[in-house]
């Protein structure tokens, strides 16, 4: 039986950032048109952190039963190493799917706009399809894309919405940048593990571009965000504030077009998700103040 711990690591808490990072700029934007609504932006955190996790497990599932996370360079997966029953792992997948739904039905009912029923319906297909069904589109190199939508625009703007019925400037040019951060993480990640899933048949956006692309990619990704930051401080002085996180983005860049490969770049991964961390929340209290 997996202990607590466990099946933590199997929910890749270190990965969160990439939800929590979209909603805390969707409510500073909220913020700078006077439409900030705390209590629907816990529920819109609520809904980002379950679905995020329910991603990591419906992953961990779909990944487990094709054997294609047998031999894992990076974190602990719970199907693949025997220590839970795949059932169990896609029933906590569903669950926090589940869980998710109700906290964003919650605020369709309380904002009213009916339609982001349908933007939940394509969020929750598009997180059990990416490595579930027949045909899984993470397998065909489309992680990345899906990824900048699914931890950018859709959260950032959807939690602006929801507050203030409508969308600004900085949310969509702050959605871009925070979708770029998701895409970065998961291109590291790719890269890490580019070898198996060459072997496994994982035609992921790494093994189509190839090590040295794949590289570069991470590169543009990880940096864009700030040329953002550079823009929006035309508009906003504040903005500036996004430039502290260079100090945790620079880093895993460097060692990225170093050339590291394998367990090397596991801490990538962490340190990337923290660069994002940081940007949404010095970016958010730019629109604060």
């Amino acid at each position: 039986m997996a202990t607590v711990a466990q099946w933590m690591a199997g929910a890749r808490v270190r990965t969160l950032p990439n939800s929590v990072s979209p909603v805390l700029v969707g409510a500073g934007a909220a913020v700078a048109i006077d439409g900030f609504v705390w209590w629907q932006s816990v529920l819109a955190l609520l809904v980002a952190v379950a679905f995020q996790v329910g991603v990591n497990y419906a992953n961990d599932y779909s990944d487990g039963i094709r054997g294609t996370d047998t031999e894992r360079v990076g974190p602990l997966r719970l199907v693949g190493s025997g220590l839970v029953p795949p059932g169990a792992v896609r029933a906590a997948a569903f669950a926090c799917f589940g869980f998710a739904c109700v906290a964003g039905l919650v605020l369709v009912l309380t904002s009213g706009h009916w339609w982001l029923l349908i933007v939940g319906v394509v969020s929750v297909l598009g997180a059990w399809f990416y490595t579930g069904g027949k045909n899984p589109y993470g397998y065909l190199g489309f992680g990345e894309l899906a990824v900048f939508l699914f931890f950018g625009p859709i959260p950032v703007l959807g939690t602006l919405y929801v507050q203030s019925g409508r969308i600004s400037w900085l949310g969509v040019v702050a959605s871009v940048a925070l979708g770029c951060f998701s895409a970065a993480v998961l291109a590291a990640n790719n890269l890490r593990d580019r070898p198996k899933d060459a072997e496994a048949g994982k035609r992921t956006l790494a093994v189509r571009l190839g090590d040295t692309r794949t590289r570069s990619l991470y590169s543009v990704l990880t940096l864009l965000p700030f040329v953002v930051t550079l823009g929006l401080a035309f508009i906003n002085p504040w903005m500036l504030l996004g430039l502290v996180a260079t100090v945790k983005a620079m880093p895993p860049v460097r060692t990225v077009l170093s050339g590291a490969t394998g367990p090397a770049l596991i801490p990538v991964l962490k340190d990337t998700a923290l660069a994002m961390l940081i940007w949404a929340v010095a970016t958010t209290l730019g629109a604060v103040l």
